[in-house]
C-alpha cells in the first residue's frame, strides 16, 4: 500500500513535506500553520496518516493535509 500526499505524490519514509492548511491540534494549545516545514516523516500502517515531530512534539498528521517539497 502507498502513501501519497494531497497532489498525489508517494511519501517515503524521511521526506520533508509541507503542510498546506493551518492545523489545530485536539487537546492541546499547539498551532500548526500553514507552510510549515515538515522533516523526516516516518509511515504508519494507515496509508492516510504520517508520524512526525513538529517543534518538539510527536504528532500523527492525515496526508490530506501534506504536500511533498
Amino acid at each position: 500500500m502507498e502513501t501519497k500526499d494531497c497532489n498525489g505524490n508517494t511519501l517515503n519514509d524521511g521526506d520533508v513535506v509541507i503542510v498546506n492548511k493551518t492545523l489545530d491540534v485536539k487537546g492541546s494549545p499547539i498551532v500548526i500553520k500553514k507552510g510549515a516545514k515538515v522533516k523526516n516523516i516516518r509511515l504508519t500502517d494507515d496509508p492516510n496518516e504520517v508520524d512526525c515531530k513538529v517543534n518538539v512534539t510527536r504528532l500523527v498528521l492525515k496526508t490530506m493535509f501534506l504536500k511533498k517539497k
